[in-house]
């Protein structure tokens, strides 16, 4: 009978890798996750080709996956595991707080979608919902969500350039966007010489107005 008892603590515990690009960041998780009775960290990696390295080798229940890190980009990488590793389920933990991300997320294969900001409140809760197969977004961005307009790009843009077009929308260079997506200057220049030949725009300006009329960015309200 003793070793019955081990057997269904080890059968009810939940293991978890942790991926996210900055150690401090990491050891925060970790402490907060294994104070939680029946979790257990098997790995933490700090880019995108060793979260899918040690969701493939610790096979564990739940990723906990950073959207920004080096390695590639870790939105693509979503379905790319939960292809070859379907058992994980994933729980993405970001700053990015538009709804555009958490959309692309969750329809890429993500079951949770939690604001770093939240983290000491719902992460847990996140990955109790994913490992029982449910849904957990946070509840302010879920408004957001819900009053966005439909996702999709517009006028036959691919998602990558409706991407581009919106960082370039929010002020950001070339260099910029090549940087946070992880391309080089070339390859954003070619999506935005593409996105202005099937717009038919000509300058910032324009594709600025363009990506507010549909809803690439919001308009913010400072009042």
């Amino acid at each position: 009978m003793s070793t019955d008892v081990p057997q269904s603590r080890e059968q009810a515990r939940i293991r978890i890798v942790i991926a996210d690009d900055h150690p401090v960041v990491r050891r925060g998780l970790r402490q907060l996750l294994e104070f939680e009775q029946g979790f257990e960290i098997v790995a933490e990696a700090g880019d995108v080709e060793s979260a899918r390295r040690y969701v493939r080798g610790h096979k564990p229940d739940v990723l906990v996956l950073d959207l920004n890190m080096p390695g590639g980009s870790a939105l693509d990488a979503i379905p790319e595991i939960r292809a070859s590793s379907p058992e994980v389920a994933i729980v993405v933990l970001t700053m990015q707080d538009d709804p555009a991300y958490a959309r692309a997320a969750l329809g890429a294969g993500a079951l949770g979608y939690v604001l770093k900001e939240a983290a000491d409140t719902e992460l847990v809760q996140a990955v109790r919902a994913a490992v029982a197969g449910e849904r957990y977004l946070n509840p302010r961005l879920g408004a957001k969500v819900a009053a966005a307009p439909p996702p999709g790009p517009p006028d036959g843009l691919s998602e990558r350039e409706a991407e581009v077009l919106r960082m370039i929308a929010l002020g950001h260079t070339n260099a910029q966007i090549a940087k946070a997506l992880y391309l080089s200057v070339r390859t954003v220049e070619t999506h935005r010489a593409h996105i202005q030949q099937k717009l038919r725009l000509s300058d910032r300006a324009e594709l600025v107005r363009y990506a507010l009329e549909h809803g690439l960015v919001a308009i913010r309200n400072t009042s």
